[in-house]
């Protein structure tokens, strides 16, 4: 006979008032990456945890997205071809996308870390840290909107 593993995944949201905590797990992850890699990696990683991830692999993508869906936050790559992370977030600003968004991406560099966030962006944060970050950031940023809606 086989033994079967189960992963049991500890929620993050625990700490939240429970009229608080249905609205954080129902909440829509927006995920823009040209890599589809990535996307695949971050959309299992929402799923776990038990929220709406919603892929894109384009600017254009995300967009259209959002003009069909109301997205609570964005997890976004830097460099993309076509329309990179920083024009991506200047027409997000356009269409008055309102809610947070966090820059994703392996690009180490501080000229591009500020001008993402003097464009809005709430975060910056490399690739190589995002999954030791990712329930820390889903925590602060979906806990700040969801509560202020």
């Amino acid at each position: 006979m086989s033994s079967v593993s189960v992963k049991t995944v500890q929620q993050p949201w625990a700490s939240m008032t429970s009229s608080t905590d249905s609205r954080v797990k129902a909440a829509r992850v927006a995920v823009l990456d040209d890599d589809p890699r990535i996307r695949t990696l971050l959309e299992d990683e929402l799923l776990d945890l038990g929220l709406t991830p919603h892929l894109c692999g384009t600017a254009l993508d995300l967009l259209q997205l959002l003009q069909e869906h109301s997205i609570d936050l964005v997890l976004m790559d830097v460099a993309m071809p076509e329309v990179g992370g920083l024009e991506c977030l200047i027409q997000l600003k356009q269409v008055n996308y309102q809610g947070p968004v966090v820059m994703v991406t392996a690009i180490d560099d501080d000229t591009i870390r500020q001008s993402c966030l003097q464009n809005g962006a709430r975060e910056y944060v490399l690739k190589n840290e995002l999954f030791d970050r990712l329930t820390d950031l889903l925590n602060t940023h979906l806990q700040l909107t969801l509560t202020s809606s």
